[in-house]
């Protein structure tokens, strides 16, 4: 089993110092949100870009990074983790800054509705949503969908609906540690299930708090791992971390795309953890590397679709 460098180690341990303990202790939802909203954050002044709009897409919140995009510049619809319960627009608004200046694309980020108060099919079906209206009111640009963990997900599923539902096409998809099979088969989620930030409990708990069914498990728009016809959807870009419980989630993922005849990269990275590409890059040197390769792979996706 890997082992975290000391830096590594070290990041882990002050992020984790005070974290709920998310399905074996607090569960109550409103207690977890008010426990993040209240931890403290360092000062930082948001990387600038020209534009940033908050505006409703037919009923979905969602913000729209522009700096400076020509108008055929292509577009990117973000979705952002936290297990379906947390995190929102302003959690990943360091990323989708970072995204927008390092693709040279316009980036929606989609506030969908949240668990367990809207459980599964609330979030897809926003998420299409949002994608619909990203497509017409941006027409004619290329369009990628992008996420990480429980919004890779969803940018997974959007592939899924947008080839069922007869668009909006598009050219490629990338997904960041994503959180895919509720039955948690893989054994990342034993190998990996303390000690690494993510834990097995906590991924347990989202879940439960995503799907109320067994029938809601089986669906192919909740689970497309081991659920889903992969046939015929855009090319991918995977990043999984050694030190993730969701690692062979992904990795699986990767091989059943493959052997439907996607095109596929996989990147795995032995020495990180979960939500490295957000939360580590102005601290590790290893993330910070990654999410410039993950950023420098959806750009040339995105041309590749031109």
């Amino acid at each position: 089993m890997t082992r975290p460098a000391p830096d590594v180690r070290a990041f882990i341990d002050l992020a984790t110092a005070d974290f709920p303990p998310l399905g074996t202790g607090m569960t109550d939802i409103a207690d977890v949100r008010t426990f993040f909203a209240a931890r403290p954050r360092p000062p930082a002044d948001p990387l600038p870009v020209d534009r940033v709009t908050d505006t409703d897409a037919d009923g979905v919140p969602v913000r729209v990074y522009d700096d400076g995009a020509p108008a055929d510049a292509p577009l990117v619809l973000f979705l952002h983790g936290g297990g379906f319960v947390l995190c929102d627009l302003d959690s990943h608004d360091g990323f989708c800054r970072a995204l927008t200046r390092a693709t040279g694309a316009v980036v929606v980020s989609v506030d969908y509705r949240r668990a367990p108060e809207h459980p599964f099919p609330a979030a897809p079906e926003d998420a299409y949503t949002a994608l619909l209206w990203a497509a017409r009111t941006h027409a004619g640009r290329r369009i990628a969908v992008a996420g990480d963990s429980a919004g890779a997900n969803l940018a997974a599923v959007l592939t899924l609906l947008a080839r069922d539902r007869g668009g909006p096409d598009l050219v490629c998809q990338a997904l960041y540690y994503p959180m895919l099979d509720p039955a948690r088969t893989g054994a990342s989620h034993r190998e990996n299930a303390q000690g690494h930030f993510l834990t097995a409990d906590h991924v347990r708990w989202y879940w439960q708090q995503y799907l109320t069914s067994e029938r809601d498990a089986a669906d192919p728009y909740a689970a497309p791992l081991h659920r889903a016809d992969l046939t015929g959807l855009p090319p991918a870009h995977i990043v999984t971390a050694g030190l993730d419980p969701l690692r062979d989630d992904g990795e699986a993922y990767a091989a059943a795309l493959t052997a439907a005849g996607v095109e596929v990269r996989h990147d795995r990275y032995d020495g990180l953890f979960h939500g490295f590409l957000t939360m580590a890059p102005d601290h590790l040197t290893e993330a910070a590397a990654a999410r410039e390769t993950a950023f420098r792979t959806l750009r040339a996706g995105l041309s590749a679709g031109h």
